[in-house]
């Protein structure tokens, strides 16, 4: 045991006494061991919270490059301030029993500001605050950065009602508040309240030595926080908690949150298995937050969103956006706004033969204008099998139904009963159909059902795919884009057009939002 074991920490109060504390557990052990304090870039950087940063392990960083240089034998970190993933050469060697893994609050008069509609709480963690909005939405929360003493000191000086601090950080350093209040129902960040031992992946001897004060129910727990951490792919800049306990039974616990910055949104998950049959737990709660809105909040909370590939121009829906492939970042907004016109009662009145109506726009017109029981329509033809739903819902049944228009013109010219039909339309709908039914002698009555304006919106040089939803959404988009991207297309027409434009253009098999959304998971990374 010849050897001195350098051991490499931040120079804070807290590192400090955590290496230490490693010092004194290797020293007990027989082993000779120096420690060596240097600064991190999370110490130097104060002037901006963590998230903004930008930079995954922070405080660790400056640390892994000493030992990588050979400066130092082993490194001892916060837990929850280590990256899910180590650099290269560097492993794990031991976990210390984990102290207090509890947020707690330090307040500077009393509680009372809790129950009213205003305060100000300051943390500099994106967790904290983000659950501190969810559970007090209309207080405020500042920033607060620095090392533990600091941060408490700039509480006692500022008009803030409290701050936030890791329970641990205060005990180990003997800093008691005078008032504080323990937060349980906050979901601490992963593997909050342990301390980690790294060291070189080639330094037998060093690994040896540390594994001595691995404890491995907390390593278990940590383990499995950490793997809820890295599937679900946050860090510092994402509002993300996790827990995991073992009970006396040997039942292993995990909890996992996933929040939106300003709290509005938040997930959870709670998993229990026996020890020993525990390590599918952290895959199972990210599983669950994922199906029910994982990835959309991750996106939001990471601003992933502004790296955006595929572009939608129709509004989709929470549920449609989470069946795009993990990788896939898309935006979306309506590139046609839609406004029913009022039809004249002396039209919708009378008894008509046969009746087009080719979107569930001019459905809706139609029974915003008059009681349905009052139409007396008697053949009805449409497009879609939405709009066919919607006219078996709220009309009566459905004489025929194609696809596109096109083909409802074809079908009409052969089997239609008698020459004359009634088309509910908007003002820029396309020929194809009155121009298919005139040439074949049948006489088109078009009533201007609905107003279809034109909505565009510049899109980000980024974008890479354009998803059209019809004709008209592809002549809004062109008005202020580029045709350098790949179109996708809800059907036959939409598609027509988009090629007379577009060098690539992808058809759904099926004419709905969720066929085009399909498509594009089948053919993007193929272009």
């Amino acid at each position: 045991m010849s050897k001195v074991i350098r051991i490499g920490t931040r120079d804070s109060e807290l590192a400090l006494w955590q290496a230490n504390t490693v010092k004194n557990k290797l020293k007990a052990l027989g082993h000779k061991v120096k420690v060596i304090s240097v600064k991190s870039t999370g110490d130097l950087i104060l002037d901006k919270p963590l998230y903004e940063l930008g930079i995954t392990g922070i405080f660790t960083k400056t640390l892994d490059v000493a030992m990588l240089n050979d400066d130092i034998d082993i490194a001892v970190h916060s837990m929850k301030d280590v990256p899910t993933a180590l650099p290269k050469g560097i492993v794990q060697a031991a976990v210390l029993e984990r102290a207090n893994f509890l947020d707690i609050l330090a307040f500077k008069k009393n509680e009372e500001f809790m129950g009213e509609k205003k305060g100000i709480i300051a943390t500099g963690s994106l967790r904290r605050k983000a659950q501190w909005l969810n559970r007090y939405p209309t207080h405020t929360v500042v920033d607060l950065r620095g090392n533990v003493n600091s941060r408490y000191q700039k509480l006692e000086d500022s008009d803030w009602n409290g701050a936030i601090f890791a329970a641990a950080g205060l005990e180990r350093i003997g800093l008691e508040p005078e008032n504080t209040i323990g937060l349980t129902w906050m979901v601490p960040a992963p593997a909050q309240g342990a301390i980690m031992v790294v060291a070189k992946e080639d330094d037998e001897f060093v690994r040896e030595a540390c594994a001595e004060l691995n404890h491995k129910p907390t390593e278990i727990c940590t383990q499995l926080e950490r793997e809820f951490l890295r599937i679900l792919e946050g860090g510092c800049s994402a509002p993300i908690g996790a827990l995991a306990t073992i009970d006396k039974e040997n039942e292993v616990t995990l909890k996992g949150v996933l929040l939106t910055v300003d709290g509005k949104k938040k997930l959870e998950a709670e998993f229990t298995a026996p020890l020993g049959k525990h390590t599918y737990l952290a895959k199972d709660c990210a599983n669950s937050i994922f199906s029910r809105g994982g990835k959309l909040l991750m996106t939001s909370a990471t601003g992933t969103l502004e790296n955006t590939k595929i572009f939608s121009t129709k509004n989709l829906t929470q549920d449609q956006e989470e069946l795009f492939d993990t990788d896939i970042k898309v935006k979306s907004e309506d590139f046609i706004k839609v406004s029913p016109n009022r039809i004249s009662n002396l039209i919708l009145k009378k008894e008509i033969q046969n009746v087009i109506l080719t979107s569930q726009n001019a459905v809706e017109s139609l029974i915003k204008s008059v009681s349905p029981e009052e139409l007396k329509f008697k053949n009805i033809y449409c497009v879609g099998g939405k709009t066919k739903r919607m006219i078996k819902k709220y009309i009566g049944p459905v004489k025929h139904q194609e696809k596109d228009a096109k083909k409802l013109a074809e079908y009409l010219v052969e089997y239609m009963e008698g020459t004359e039909v009634t088309y509910f339309c908007s003002n820029l709908r396309l020929n194809d159909l009155p121009t298919i039914l005139a040439e074949n002698n049948i006489q088109v009555n078009e009533i201007e059902a609905y107003t279809t304006k034109h909505a565009p919106a510049e899109v980000e040089d980024s974008v890479e795919g354009i998803l059209f939803f019809s004709p008209s959404t592809v002549n809004s988009y062109l008005l202020k884009n580029a045709t350098n991207k790949v179109a996708y297309c809800i059907g036959e027409t939409t598609a027509a057009e988009a090629k007379k434009h577009f060098d690539t253009v992808h058809i759904a098999k099926i004419p709905t939002v969720e066929s085009v959304i399909e498509l594009v998971n089948q053919t993007y990374r193929k272009n």
